[in-house]
This record gives structure tokens, sequence and C-alpha cells, in this order.
């Protein structure tokens, strides 16, 4: 097992076909399973500020690492749906039969693919700050600058994407507290409070942790432009879509037509930019947990 910024919440599985599954288990082991889809540009450890909170809702909060992140072997090619199926030999391991899903920014495709291929086992779904298919018409091109450039330099350029990737998994481990600085000037007021508003190692080590190696990164910016397998008209189960109302790296345009494109969701706009999750854990937990 790979060591780097191994933590007691972190756990490793091996699947069916060989690779090694790391995942972090965060809140009330005897809780609800949650199951987090991280944001891009992290990993596991996205959730990890909160912790406290899924304890204290009675939420087991279950974060894996995609393939070739973190603690994960790397899966060439892989799709949302590739994932769904690592999921669910990860739900079997832990016998969990019934949980819900959440995934945050990029990870919103990923939770979107669990309600879709693991349905019989999902209670309900959590879209926050969640981007429409970027196969679609005119979507890629509304992306933030920087993730359009990450994107065609992971697709383009392989190996300087990696080197910049390594490069950011350096300075936010041996500068987590001038990491978190500069990282939060890139963003709006609103997530510049967030970030800022924890302690600095949570954002640095939630980077460094993901972006060790740079190789699984480049692969998570081109699984993002593959095809989901699925459409948001195709979900069966209860979804909601949350937003927050100051989000500068995601149109608003794209939470409400998720919504309105998902049978039956919910958009719950709230004040708040990308990070918005973390000041509403409580409220989003808690619906997960409702009975569908």
């Amino acid at each position: 097992m790979r060591r780097d910024h191994v933590g007691p919440q972190d756990r490793v599985i091996r699947l069916r076909d060989g690779r090694l599954l790391g995942f972090a288990d965060y809140g009330d082991p005897a809780g609800f399973v949650v199951v987090n889809a991280h944001g891009g540009l992290a990993g596991r450890l996205d959730v990890a500020a909160a912790s406290a909170v899924a304890h204290d809702a009675g939420i087991r909060l279950v974060s894996p690492d995609r393939p070739g992140i973190g603690l994960s072997d790397p899966l060439p090619g892989r799709t949302p749906l590739d994932w769904a199926r690592d999921v669910e030999e990860l739900a079997d391991h832990l016998e969990v039969d019934r949980m819900s899903a959440m995934g945050w920014s990029m990870g919103g495709q990923y939770a979107a693919a669990l309600g879709f291929a693991l349905a019989p086992r999902l209670n309900r779904v959590a879209i926050v700050a969640g981007a429409l298919p970027l196969t679609e018409d005119g979507v890629f091109d509304r992306l933030p600058t920087m993730d359009r450039v990450f994107t065609r330099l992971s697709q383009r350029a392989a190996p300087v994407a990696r080197v910049v990737f390594q490069a950011m998994g350096v300075t936010a481990r041996s500068a987590p507290t001038l990491f978190t600085r500069v990282s939060a000037r890139g963003l709006g007021r609103a997530d510049a409070e967030v970030i800022l508003g924890e302690p600095a190692a949570n954002f640095a080590a939630m980077t460094g942790a993901a972006l060790r190696g740079g190789r699984g990164m480049v692969e998570d910016y081109r699984a993002w432009m593959r095809p989901w397998g699925f459409g948001p008209e195709d979900l069966a189960v209860p979804v909601d879509v949350w937003y927050g109302d100051d989000d500068e790296l995601v149109p608003s345009a794209w939470p409400r037509e998720l919504a309105r494109r998902i049978p039956g969701a919910r958009l719950r706009t709230r004040p708040g930019g990308h990070f918005m999750a973390h000041r509403y854990y409580r409220e989003i937990f808690e619906s997960l947990s409702a009975p569908a």
C-alpha cells in the first residue's frame, strides 16, 4: 500500500480485476452510508471537513479515490460507469445494501452514474455545483479557463500536464499555507472565505494527496470529456441539484438545466460559491438520508 498522506480514516481494498481502490471512511461507522464523488484536483480527502457533521447527522461518509488518484490504481480509458462498477464492489465489500451518493463539481457526473447504474441500491443523489455532459454542444467552451487548459493539456500534451499537476502537488505538500492562500485568491470571495476559514492543512492535504504522481489527474481530465454512457434524462432515482448563487466557476444555467432534464429533480439554490457544500453539509446529509 502507498503510505502517502494515509490517515486513520483511510482504507484500501483489492477489486476483482486486481486493482487497489482507496477510500476514506468518515462520520458515524454505524450510520447511513453516503458515497462521495470527489471534485477535480481533489481526492478522497475533499470531504474531510464534513466528518464531524456527518457523525452528528448519523451518516457514514465513504469517499473513494477515482482510479489513478491517491490510493487507487489507474484504469486507462475509464468512464463514469466504470467508476460505478468500482463503487458497487466497494459497497459489496462493506456489506452495504442501501446508500445515497453525492458528487461535487467534477464529481457530479460520477454521482449521477451511481444513480443510473446502481439505482436499485440508491436512496437519493445530490449533485453539487455539477456540470452538464461536456460532450454536448457548447458546454466545454463555458468551463472556467483553468479547466479548459488542464483538459486540453491532458488530452494533447499529457507529459506537460503531468508535470504541472506534480508541481502543484509538491507545492501543496511543502508549503500548505502559501498554497491555500494563493489558491483562494483565484476563487470568488464566497469561496475564499470558506477555504481560508478552515485550517490551511485541510485544503493543501486534499490537493497534495490527489496530485502525487500527476498521471491520475491527467486521466481524470481526459475522462470527464468522454460520454457518460447515459443522459440526465435516464436517471430514475430522486435527485437534488445544489448550487451556490455566488458560484463563479459553474454557469448558473447548468444546475437549472440539470434539474429540468432529470426527471423529478429538485433545484436547491443557496447563498454561497462553488464550495457551498461546506456551509450546508448538514442539510445535504439530511436530504440524502430522508426516505425516498
